[in-house]
């Protein structure tokens, strides 16, 4: 069990870049919950996968020298969702289908990607951790990031484009 959620069913295993996989995966499930459970629902997902991700993290990697395996992409999955939760929110606000949205859901993939693989400030602190808790952190704060980026965006899109 440990395995399939580590691997957000076995998506990890996808190369090559198994945590761009992982971030395109974690899309479509993304739209479900929201359409199904809207904005809280995606704030409850990215909880409990949070704290499923962490325990099956730290089973996949007891013993082993690797702490952060490509193959564990569960940590993007939850980043993903927390890149998307303004999009979530702007939707119910706006009372439309979240696919309408669909310039945040591209910022909202593309800010996590990079702040993912960039690393900037404190997504690097928690990487260097060097165990399960700083696997999944530095993602959380890059979905952190990544969302502040997508209302940035969206507030000059609104302000200035439109």
């Amino acid at each position: 069990m440990s395995k399939l959620i580590a691997t957000f069913f076995y998506v990890g295993y996808i190369r090559p870049a198994p945590g761009t996989w992982g971030s395109l995966a974690a899309l479509p499930f993304a739209w479900v919950i929201i359409t199904f459970s809207g904005t809280y629902g995606l704030i409850f997902a990215a909880i409990l996968a949070y704290g499923l991700g962490l325990w099956a993290t730290k089973v996949e990697t007891s013993g082993k020298d690797n702490h952060d395996p490509s193959e564990i992409v569960i940590d993007e999955v939850v980043g993903q969702w927390i890149a998307l939760i303004p999009v979530a929110y702007g939707a119910t606000m706006m009372n439309v289908d979240t696919l309408h949205l669909w310039p945040g859901w591209i910022a909202g993939f593309a800010l996590f990607r990079l702040f993912d693989i960039a690393k900037p400030w404190l997504v690097g602190w928690a990487d260097k951790r060097d165990d399960a808790t700083g696997v999944m952190l530095d993602d959380v704060i890059a979905g952190i990031f990544a969302a502040v980026g997508v209302v940035v965006l969206g507030g000059f899109s609104h302000a200035v484009l439109m």
